[in-house]
């Protein structure tokens, strides 16, 4: 009884030669059949004799017997009795072949990265590796172990920059009972070019109103198939000839506060420009932001008050902006100083307008009408106030 080769590994077709000879001083050729069993629970295979051998072909699938004992019985025939010979195969660790390509390869900055390692069985070995593959991406995060399914172990990863292009990757197999452990190397580029951007921007609230803060955020996002959190910069122009304000990127946003001091260019243009970073390039976004003229207030006082015939009053209108508007009011105002002579117009100056009127006769109290008639900022308004005119010593 022989086989060969011996040893073998799993999948490898060996060949048993079972030889049938008489026992002296016995002569002759025996013919009749030898039944094969294997030692590894496959079913016994029979085999005619020819010319006092016996052949037959066996794969051991795995190590887990080995050495596998192997019998061979002859059946005997009308000459010869029957006999029994037996052998052991040892069946040792298969050579495996591991591959590792990624997808897609160049990615950029950010875009997942499917990682594929296949495990194969090296000739004259056959059967589907099991275990595990164990990657490591080449740019110093941890190693990532995933199963082998089907001789198959994929993985996805991200990588954060391009700064160390091309990175090494190395995917170990584990080998397992039947397979012995492999490893295999791959190049992967990560684009040098940073990925695209998009930056948007929005303003809250909308419309606003002279002197009310508004509040521009600007969102910067990666252009697909870019992913990550971009870093730098983000300068806000607000469209209505003040300086830019640049603020910092954090978590893909910045944001800053504007106050618009009058409303004469609205709907403003509000540009965000992104200043781009080592991963991510630069991008801008415009808004469009309305302010309209804010409310007032006009207060009216006279002094002095009482009067008498023929004295001198001076008359003074303030105008202020009502919240949340804010500012300071330009224009005139128009008096009526309630006697029935003609009104008199005078300039808002820092938000007051005055004028002086003698009351020619004794009256009151008279009602004193001050009129804002407003600016393109400001809306128009009324105050009054009641003057007393006494008679005169």
């Amino acid at each position: 009884m022989a086989s060969s080769p011996d040893p073998s590994v799993p999948g490898q077709t060996v060949t048993l030669t079972a030889t049938v000879a008489p026992a002296a001083p016995g002569a002759g050729t025996p013919t009749g059949t030898v039944t094969f069993t294997f030692g590894d629970g496959t079913p016994a295979v029979t085999a005619a004799v020819s010319a006092g051998t016996a052949t037959v072909t066996h794969a051991w699938a795995g190590t887990a017997g080995s050495p596998y004992p192997i019998t061979a019985d002859y059946s005997g025939d009308p000459d010869f009795n029957a006999s029994t010979g037996t052998d052991t195969q040892t069946v040792g660790q298969g050579a495996t072949g591991l591959s590792l390509v990624s997808s897609p390869d160049p990615s950029v900055a950010g875009q997942e990265v499917t990682f594929t390692a296949r495990v194969t069985a090296v000739p004259p070995g056959a059967g589907a590796p099991t275990g595990t593959v164990t990657f490591d991406f080449g740019d110093g995060t941890a190693p990532v172990t995933a199963p082998v399914s089907a001789g198959v172990a994929a993985i996805a990863h991200t990588y954060a920059s391009a700064s160390a292009t091309p990175y090494t990757v190395t995917a170990t197999y584990s080998g397992d009972p039947d397979f012995a452990p492999a490893t295999a190397t791959a190049p992967h580029t990560v684009a040098a070019g940073a990925a695209t951007t998009s930056t948007t921007v929005n303003s809250a609230p909308d419309p606003t109103v002279t002197g009310q803060a508004v509040t521009f955020t600007a969102t910067v996002a990666p252009t697909p198939p870019g992913a990550g959190v971009p870093t730098g910069t983000v300068a806000f122009d607000f469209g209505d000839g003040t300086a830019t304000i640049t603020a910092p990127v954090s978590g893909g946003v910045a944001t800053v506060t504007h106050t618009y001091v009058s409303a004469a260019g609205s709907p403003y243009t509000v540009s965000a420009l992104y200043s781009g970073d080592s991963n991510f390039s630069s991008s801008s976004g415009t808004d469009q932001q309305t302010v309209a003229p804010a409310a007032t207030l006009t207060t009216v006082t006279s002094a002095p008050d009482p009067s008498v015939t023929g004295q001198p009053v001076t008359l003074t209108a303030t105008v202020a902006a009502l919240a949340p508007g804010a500012g300071v009011p330009t224009g005139t105002v128009t008096f009526d100083f309630g006697d029935g002579t003609a009104t008199t117009s005078a300039p808002v100056s820092g938000g007051v307008a005055r004028v002086t009127h003698t009351y020619t006769s004794a009256s009151g109290p008279l009602t004193v009408t001050a009129l804002y008639d407003g600016d393109v900022s400001f809306l128009s308004s009324s105050g009054t106030d009641t003057q007393t005119v006494n008679k005169a010593a």
